[in-house]
């Protein structure tokens, strides 16, 4: 099985209800790809940093799912930081690429850039995930 097989087998059940899909897995890097409902906007029909904040925290966990030693029973977020640095409109396709900072024995960092289809960045997140 696929590092990328591996991660659509066990789909986690947010990310599957905010369309998230996954496209590449490497030990060290993660992409996966999501557009932008309605549902998932501000007012002004953008993106929602809520949503932002859930569709990398998804990526990044996976990215540590993958990592995962055999004795581990799971990962969870300890940590995370969001730098938004622009709008991604509704309708529109947004990509996140999580790439490992810190492949640690007891935490990863992951730092997840989300771009739109035109490469124009959304925003950065960076955060920390705790191997249980």
């Amino acid at each position: 099985m696929t590092l990328l097989e591996m991660i659509q087998s066990r789909p986690m059940p947010f990310a599957a209800l905010m369309g998230v899909t996954f496209t590449q897995a490497e030990k060290d890097r993660v992409v996966a790809t999501m557009v932008v409902r309605e549902d998932l906007c501000t007012l002004g029909h953008a993106i929602h940093g809520g949503a932002v904040m859930a569709f990398a925290d998804s990526v990044g966990a996976a990215a540590t799912i993958i990592n995962l030693p055999p004795d581990a029973k799971g990962t969870t977020t300890i940590e995370s930081k969001t730098n938004f640095t622009g709008a991604a409109k509704a309708g529109t396709t947004v990509t996140a690429t999580a790439t490992a900072i810190h492949l640690g024995r007891r935490t990863h960092v992951w730092q997840t850039r989300i771009e739109t289809g035109e490469g124009k960045l959304v925003a950065v997140v960076t955060q920390t995930q705790l191997i249980l």
